[in-house]
């Protein structure tokens, strides 16, 4: 019974899972083929891993095309950690070798570091891995298997006080010092993360020190915290890198400690706000290694998919063409940018979402760029003009080339650019030219016939995509989009740019004449804020106003001011008196069709004040202000 207590309260460790992108694998294709060739001797290479996975994620090291060179930059916030490769010719000697006789040379390898004060100086050296492999090149089948060596007590690490988060044992001002301390830590050590560390906290300070100043950081003190830098996700266990750590500590300082409490460090960011408050803190009492000269037993390959020892196999035959590989890759770094900023994100509809850029100018480019950026595939531009030799050095879809024997047309170049860019882009390009109020199309019979054809055009356009956003260089052109997408429901983003500001907006969904049966809009199914109501306030997303409503009151948006580094969050009440949202407009629009368009497009601007009430709102307001005045002259 008192041997089932003993285990029951041993400390356990989440191992690490492999992580490998395709990336990887077609890094290794080329080294194969062009430098390794039928040489089988080690490799250095490097991964990494984080310590700000969501919950429920496996504790990761991850590996990409980088791996390669050792010297490469870590990714932000994360450890590296670095391995060796051994890659056999055959299959028959991927599975003779002697993978026992490897573990324990590299565990000995780390052992050696620990004696010789050497981990101590350079704590990376704990988290060394090795990868075993065999690519085989006719099928771009890769069979690997992973260790990541651990050395081991001979008795468990009795448990001496539970884990518990560290918002149960820190108030909220010992946190916020603690991810202060750790951040001046990381900067004074030159390194993205620092793995482990040394704690000392009282109830309004926290401070951190290097390994190599124990002696001196807790001369005097009774008690002794040390920290991790952790990649488990699980809140009742640390994660893999703390086994060699309890090794070296024993080795090295365990005859002087009663027991050793352990901060394991997890800092995620989750929106855009920090939390290292899921971080766990417990206590466990070390067994005395101080005397040993052996090496310890080592562990630490990892288990296959059905969860027993073995190795793996990835079968890449369909993603090794260059374009898929470019696909999963875009696909992965999303996925990682989901995990780390935004879980709720759907990317799966963030896929499909067919976005319409009007305007493929400064904005439109770099809109086009971000698109992709988010996994955007699908996009469609819309202009009329040609690249001119002013454009390369702000639209960044353009070159010289571009601008010769009068220009591409901007849309068409924009085209060709996004596919050299990413070739899994669906993308298309419109030449035309969008009819705006006050420029009047009835010179003749072929100009009116144009002019309903642009528009036609331009409702398809506006009907067959999800998103629309307006990035065209004039308030005018803005309009009829506008118009056509509140009509259709359609959400729109707005965005400007002056001098030193610019404003990006997102228009209100107008909610359906007939709601019963509507499917859910794109901005739901992407984003469920973005049907419900304003990202900055508590207004309805559909009672937002437009770019136009801006006449009045000033709509949703953001808007920047360059100079002084500052954004502002307004939000309002679309207006009813708009004079292109508004119910009268959208309801002339709808009964009278391009016949009332006709009427904008060849009138001036007071058609449209005079439609909305905008001419008697300014009659009022002007005859108030005027009865002020007078009422002000008779004191």
């Amino acid at each position: 019974m008192e041997s089932a207590v003993s285990a029951r309260l041993a400390l356990q460790f989440a191992p690490f899972s492999s992580a490998l992108d395709a990336g990887f694998w077609h890094e290794l294709t080329q080294k194969k083929l062009n430098d390794y060739r039928l040489d089988e001797s080690p490799r250095n290479i490097r991964g990494y891993y984080y310590n700000g996975d969501s919950a429920g994620l496996p504790t990761r090291l991850t590996l990409e095309f980088s791996a390669f060179d050792v010297n490469a930059v870590t990714p932000p916030r994360c450890c590296p950690a670095f391995g060796t490769l051994y890659n056999t010719n055959t299959l028959q000697s991927f599975k003779s070798t002697d993978k026992k006789a490897l573990l324990e040379q590299l565990g000995k390898e780390i052992w050696d570091t620990i004696r010789s004060g050497k981990a101590i100086e350079d704590p990376s050296l704990l988290n060394t891995f090795l990868l075993l492999t065999f690519a085989d090149l006719k099928k771009y089948h890769f069979y690997y298997w992973f260790a990541f060596p651990a050395l081991c007590f001979t008795e468990g690490i009795p448990i001496v006080q539970q884990p518990v988060s560290l918002a149960e044992k820190f108030s909220t001002c010992q946190i916020h010092t603690l991810q202060d301390a750790y951040d001046e830590l990381c900067q004074k050590e030159e390194v993205t993360a620092v793995p482990y560390f040394l704690v000392k906290y009282r109830e309004d300070s926290v401070s951190l020190a290097s390994l190599r100043n124990w002696n001196e950081f807790f001369k005097g003190q009774t008690k002794v915290t040390v920290g991790v830098y952790d990649p488990c996700t699980l809140t009742q266990y640390p994660g893999w890198p703390l086994r060699n750590f309890l090794i070296l500590i024993a080795y090295n300082w365990g005859s002087f400690l009663d027991t050793l409490e352990v901060l394991c460090f997890r800092d995620r960011t989750m929106q855009g706000v920090r939390d290292t408050q899921h971080s766990i803190i417990f206590e466990v009492k070390l067994p005395q290694i101080a005397s040993v000269t052996d090496c310890p037993k080592c562990v630490g390959w990892e288990k296959n998919q059905k969860g027993s020892l073995g190795p793996r196999m990835v079968n890449l035959s369909e993603c090794m063409d260059p374009k898929r590989l470019a696909e999963s890759s875009v696909d992965l770094n999303l996925k990682l940018m989901r995990w780390r900023l935004v879980p709720t994100l759907g990317l799966e509809n963030v896929v499909t979402t067919r976005c319409l850029l009007l305007g493929a100018g400064t904005l439109g480019c770099n809109v086009a760029r971000t698109l992709m950026g988010w996994g955007v595939r699908q996009i469609t531009f819309v202009d009329n003009a040609k690249v001119s030799y002013s454009n390369p050095v702000r639209q960044s879809l353009y070159e010289f080339e571009d601008c010769l024997d009068g220009g591409k047309p901007k849309a068409l170049a924009a085209v060709e650019k996004l596919q050299k860019i990413f070739p899994g882009v669906k993308v298309e390009g419109f030449n035309l030219s969008i009819p705006m109020p006050g420029h009047p199309v009835n010179f003749s019979a072929v100009t009116m016939q144009q002019a309903q054809k642009d528009v036609e055009q331009l409702e398809k356009l506006i009907c067959s995509h999800d998103v629309i956003f307006l990035l065209m260089d004039t308030r005018e052109s803005r309009w009829l989009p506008t118009v056509i997408a509140a009509s259709q429901r359609k959400l729109v983003i707005n965005a400007a740019l002056g001098f030193d500001t610019f404003v990006v907006m997102r228009h209100g969904l107008k909610k359906p004449k007939q709601e019963s049966g509507e499917p859910a809009t794109v901005a739901a199914t992407i984003n469920p804020a973005l049907a419900g109501c304003s990202l900055f306030s508590n207004i309805p997303g559909h009672k937002l106003g437009c770019y136009f409503c801006n006449d009045v009151v000033a709509p949703g948006d953001i808007r920047g001011f360059l100079s002084r580094f500052d954004n502002v969050l307004p939000a309002s009440l679309a207006f009813d008196k708009c004079t292109a949202c508004s119910p009268v407009v959208l309801d002339h629009f709808e009964k009278d069709g391009f016949q009332f368009l006709a009427n904008v497009f060849n009138s001036s601007h007071s058609f449209l004040e005079d439609l909305t009430g905008l001419t008697l709102l300014h009659q009022e307001t002007q005859a108030a202000e005027i009865w002020d005045m007078s009422d002000d002259e008779s004191f």
